[in-house]
C-alpha cells in the first residue's frame, strides 16, 4: 500500500519535491466480538527507506475510539518520521500490546534496480540550479537517450520553455527500451552524471513510449523531434490500425499532454512539423517550433561515430 501511494505521489509531485507514501490498515473494536486480534499494520515509503509496523492491542483493554486515538498517534508519529520531523515521543502503547518494526534503507543502486523491474515509476534527479514559481507545475519534458547529452539538446528544451512560458524544464530517460535490453544501473549513472556535470533535471522512467510517458506526467509537454512525429502518427507502429492510433494520441490528448516540435533531419531532409499530415482531431496537440528559432543539424549518433565509440 504504502509502494503504490509512493508511485501515486510521484505522479502528482512537481520535480526535486520529496515524496511519502502511507499505507494503513486494520481490525480494531467493533460492535460485534472479533474471534482474532486486534492488530493494525502501518507503513511508509521513500525514496531511499521502506518502514513497516504490526502492532497488536491488548483485548479488551480500549474502546474504539481509544483504539482509535492509539492507531492515529502512531501513524502520525511514522509519518513525522519518514518526512524527518520530530514528533512526540510519548507512547500509547501498554506492555500486554505487541509492536513489531523493521526498516529497509535502499542504496542509489538498489532503487534503480527497483525502477528497472517496474517496482517505482521513477526517479527524479534535480540538478537544475534555476528557480521555479510554485506555480510551475507543468512539466516540458525533453525524453531521449542522450548518449551522449549535446548542446543541441539542452538549446532544444530552453527553446521549448521559453514557447510554454510556465513550466518545469527537464530531460527525461527510460531505462527500459522497447526494443533493446533495458540499461544497466551502471549505464543509468553514467548517463545521469552528464545532467549533474551541465546542471540540468533529469527524471529516470521505465517508460519507453509517450501514451505511457503521458500517463505518468498527464498535463506535460514533451518536446520531440520530427522525426518522433513521424514514427507517432505512423500506423506501422499500431499494429498497422489507424483508429488504435487515434486513440491512444487522443488519449494523450485527455490528460493534458501537447507535443512540441523541433526539426530535425529525417531520411537526410531537414522536416518540421509543418511538412506532415497531421489527423485533423490531433493538429491542436502538435505546436511547431520555427527553424528560425532552433536548428542544430547535430545528433548524438554523429557524435559517437565521430568518437569511434
Amino acid at each position: 500500500m504504502a509502494l503504490l501511494a509512493y508511485n501515486r505521489g510521484l505522479k502528482l509531485s512537481s520535480p526535486g519535491y520529496p515524496v511519502v507514501g502511507v499505507g494503513f490498515t486494520g481490525s480494531l473494536v467493533s460492535s460485534r466480538p472479533k474471534f482474532g486480534d486486534h492488530r493494525f499494520y502501518l507503513s511508509t515509503r521513500t525514496s531511499d527507506r521502506l518502514s513497516v509496523s504490526t502492532v497488536t492491542l491488548s483485548k479488551g483493554l480500549r474502546t474504539r475510539e481509544q483504539e482509535d486515538t492509539v492507531s492515529s498517534h502512531l501513524l502520525l508519529k511514522a509519518i513525522a518520521n519518514a518526512c524527518k520531523v520530530q514528533a512526540a515521543s510519548v507512547s500509547h502503547l501498554t506492555e500486554s500490546d505487541m509492536s513489531d518494526e523493521h526498516e529497509t534503507h535502499f542504496s542509489e543502486d538498489q532503487e534503480l534496480e527497483q525502477l528497472i523491474d517496474g517496482k517505482i515509476c521513477f526517479k527524479v534527479y534535480p540538478f537544475s540550479s534555476e528557480t521555479y514559481t510554485p506555480t510551475a507545475e507543468r512539466k516540458i519534458i525533453l525524453s531521449g537517450s542522450f548518449n551522449p547529452l549535446h548542446d543541441g539538446h539542452v538549446k532544444l528544451l530552453e527553446v521549448a520553455t521559453s514557447f510554454c512560458g510556465n513550466g518545469y524544464p527537464c530531460f527525461e530517460i527510460s531505462a527500459v527500451n522497447a526494443d533493446k535490453p533495458p540499461l544497466s544501473v551502471s549505464q543509468i549513472k553514467d548517463r545521469i552524471k552528464q545532467f549533474e556535470k551541465a546542471g540540468k533535471t533529469v527524471i529516470i522512467s521505465n517508460q519507453p513510449y509517450f501514451y505511457k510517458k503521458a500517463e505518468l506526467f498527464p498535463g506535460s509537454a514533451f518536446v520531440i523531434g520530427a522525426d518522433t512525429v513521424a514514427r507517432l502518427i505512423n500506423p506501422k507502429y499500431y499494429d498497422g490500425d489507424y483508429g488504435k492510433m487515434l486513440e491512444i494520441l487522443d488519449g494523450c490528448k485527455r490528460i493534458g499532454c501537447t507535443f512540441l516540435v523541433g526539426g530535425r533531419n529525417v531520411d537526410g531532409v531537414f522536416k518540421v512539423l509543418e511538412d506532415f499530415d497531421i489527423p485533423e482531431t490531433l493538429k491542436d496537440m502538435f505546436v511547431s517550433i520555427p527553424a528560425d528559432r532552433f536548428r542544430i543539424d547535430i545528433s548524438s549518433t554523429e557524435i559517437r561515430k565521430s568518437g569511434g565509440l
